[in-house]
C-alpha cells in the first residue's frame, strides 16, 4: 500500500508520447540479450501496445520503439503473417527469413514464465502462399486460465513477494484502505481479497479473458482492471488519491498511536498538516501519541532487515539474561521475507518458565533496557488469557496473551564501527518493537497468528469456521463437531486439524 508507485497508474493515454529513446530499458535491466522483440501496433492500438512493451520491459525483454535492422521477433495481434509482410512493404522494409513473426500469446505466455517460452505451431504466424485473398487460419489461443484452480481462500493459496499484478493491486490496496478509513467494511473486504488473490497469481493480467474463473473478482472489480488495462489507471483510484480526507487520514495515521476516530476529529476539526497539529495549544496528547510525533521521522522511515536482525540480537540478549531457555521468533512480515517493514514484531516463550516468570518476563526486559538508556517508549499491556476459553468468532479479534509496544533506541553501527554517522549527526534510531509472550503450550498458534499476513489470517479464521465447523484464533483451534479443543505443536499440525496443505511464512503474503 504505501509502496504504490504513482508511475504505475500514471495516465496512459499520455505513455505514446513518452516512448522515446528515454523510456528504454536500461542495458542491467535485460536479462535476455538474444531477443529483440517490436511489437506492431497495427489492429492492437497504441494505447494497447504501449501496456505490453511496459509490461514486456519490467519482465527483462529487450522491446524497441521503432523497427531496426536489431530486431529478431515482431509480435501481432489479429494480424496474420501476410498483414505483417505487406504493412513491411509499406514501410519500405524488407523482412529477413531470421525475422520471426509471431502471435501476441506467445508474448503473453512469456510474460507469466517471466523468460522466453519455446515457439510452437500456434505463435507463429501464417504467410498465405495464394492471393486469393483467403483468410488465414486463427492461431490457436493459449489454455484458459480458469483451467488454472484458484481458492477464494489465501489460506489454500500460496502468495509470494513476487507479485506479477502490482499495476492492478496497488490500485485495490488503496481502494481499501480509503473504505477502512471511512469504516466501510463490506467495500473494504471487497477490495481487500480482490488485491489478496491478483497477489497470488503467478502470471499477469493482460486481458479480462484472463480474469475468468478467478474468484473475489465481482462486477466492481472486473471494471476497475478493465479500465487499468485499457486506460493505464483508475479514475476512481486517482480520485481516492486526491480525495482531501484520505490524503488527512493517511498522514494523521502515518503518527503512532493515532487511529480512525483521532483522524475523524482532526479533519473535523480543519487540521490538514501535522504541523499545524502539534503546534496546537488545546489539543491533549496520550502519551503513545507524544512518542510519536516525537521520533515521527525515524518511525516513518522503512525499518531494514539488517536493522530487524540488530534488533533481534537485543531483545534475545535481553531475554536470555532472565529465561536463558526462552525461544525467541521474529514474526510478522520479516518471517514472512520481507527485506522492509515498519516494525519489528517477537513471540517469547518458554517451555521451563512457571507462570510468575512468564508474567515477569517482559518488566524485567523493560527495565534493563530503560537503565542502558535504550527505552524510549513502553506500554506494557498484562495477559487476559484464558486457558479454557473459546477462540473468538472475530477474525480480526486480537489476542489476550501480555505483551509490549515499545520504541527502542538502535544505535547506528557507525558509532562502534569509527565511520562518520549518517543520520544527520544522530548516533541512533527510534525502531517500533512489539513483544508478546505466551505460554509454551500455546506457541504454535501465536506463531500462526502473529506472522500474518492479515488477509492470510483472516481468511484461515473464516476457512476454519465455515469448510471445518472450527473456531481458530492466537490461542487455540476448538473442534465444535466434536466439542474439544485440538493440540498443536507446531503450525503444521494446525494445518493438518485443518484439512489444509503446509504453506511456509514466506507464502503466506496475502
Amino acid at each position: 500500500m504505501d509502496s504504490l508507485c504513482m508511475a504505475h497508474l500514471g495516465p496512459r493515454k499520455k505513455r505514446p508520447r513518452q516512448m522515446g529513446g528515454s523510456m528504454a530499458s536500461p542495458p542491467q535491466d535485460i536479462k535476455f540479450r538474444d531477443l529483440v522483440l517490436f511489437i506492431l501496433e497495427k489492429k492492437m492500438g497504441t494505447t494497447r501496445r504501449a501496456f505490453l512493451m511496459e509490461l514486456a520491459r519490467r519482465k527483462g525483454f529487450r522491446v524497441e520503439n521503432e523497427l531496426s535492422d536489431s530486431v529478431t521477433h515482431i509480435v501481432a495481434e489479429n494480424n496474420s503473417g501476410s498483414d505483417v509482410l505487406e504493412w513491411l512493404q509499406v514501410q519500405n522494409i524488407k523482412a529477413s527469413s531470421q525475422l520471426e513473426l509471431l502471435d501476441v500469446s506467445w508474448l503473453i505466455e512469456c510474460m507469466r514464465a517471466g523468460k522466453p517460452v519455446e515457439m510452437t505451431g500456434q505463435h507463429q504466424l501464417v504467410v498465405r502462399r495464394d492471393d486469393s485473398g483467403s483468410p488465414s487460419p486463427e492461431p490457436q489461443e493459449t489454455p484458459p486460465l480458469a483451467l488454472r484452480k484458484v481458492s477464494p481462500y489465501a489460506c489454500q493459496r500460496r502468495t509470494t513477494l513476487n507479485n506479477c499484478n502490482r499495476l492492478f493491486t496497488d490500485a485495490f490496496d488503496v481502494l481499501a484502505e480509503d473504505c477502512e478509513f471511512r469504516e466501510n467494511e463490506g467495500s473494504y473486504l471487497v477490495f481487500a481479497r480482490a488485491a489478496s488473490v491478483l497477489k497470488s497469481l503467478p502470471f499477469t493480467i493482460i486481458s479480462m479473458k484472463d480474469t475468468e474463473g478467478i474468484p473475489c473478482l465481482g462486477d466492481k472489480v472486473k471494471s476497475i482492471i478493465e479500465e487499468i488495462i485499457e486506460d493505464g489507471e483508475s479514475s476512481e483510484v486517482k480520485a481516492v488519491l486526491n480525495n482531501e480526507r484520505y490524503q488527512s487520514f493517511k498522514l494523521f495515521t502515518s503518527v503512532f498511536g493515532v487511529g480512525l476516530k483521532t483522524s475523524e476529529k482532526w479533519f473535523r476539526m480543519g487540521f490538514r498538516t501535522l504541523s499545524k497539529i502539534k503546534s496546537d495549544t488545546t489539543l491533549k496528547f496520550t502519551r503513545m501519541q507524544k512518542a510519536g510525533f516525537l521520533y515521527y521521522e525515524d518511525l516513518v522511515s522503512c525499518v531494514t532487515k539488517a536493522e530487524a536482525e540488530a534488533v533481534s540480537v537485543l531483545v534475545k540478549e535481553a531475554v536470555w539474561a532472565f529465561l536463558p531457555d526462552a525461544f525467541v521468533t521474529v514474526t510478522g512480515g520479516f518471517r514472512r521475507g520481507k527485506k522492509i517493514g515498519h516494525d519489528v514484531d517477537f513471540l517469547i516463550t518458554s517451555p521451563g518458565a512457571t507462570e510468575e516468570e512468564e508474567q515477569q518476563l517482559l518488566p524485567k526486559v523493560m527495565n534493563l533496557w530503560e537503565k542502558k538508556g535504550w527505552l524510549l517508549y513502553c506500554d506494557l499491556v498484562e495477559s487476559t488469557f484464558e486457558k479454557f476459553k473459546l477462540p473468538s468468532r472475530k477474525v480480526d479479534a486480537l489476542d489476550h496473551f501480555q505483551k509490549c509496544f515499545l520504541i527502542l533506541k538502535l544505535h547506528h553501527p557507525s558509532v562502534d564501527s569509527g565511520q562518520p554517522d549518517l543520520q544527520g549527526g544522530k548516533p541512533w534510531k527510534a525502531i517500533r518493537v512489539d513483544l508478546v509472550m505466551c505460554p509454551y503450550e500455546r506457541r504454535a498458534f501465536a506463531l500462526l497468528g502473529w506472522t500474518g499476513s492479515r488477509q492470510f489470517e483472516r481468511d484461515l479464521r473464516r476457512y476454519a469456521t465455515h469448510e471445518r465447523k472450527m473456531m481458530l484464533d492466537n490461542h487455540a483451534l476448538y473442534d465444535k463437531t466434536k466439542r474439544i479443543f485440538l493440540k498443536a505443536e507446531s503450525e503444521e499440525e494446525i494445518f493438518a486439524h485443518l484439512g489444509l496443505d503446509y504453506i511456509d511464512p514466506w507464502e503466506r503474503n496475502a
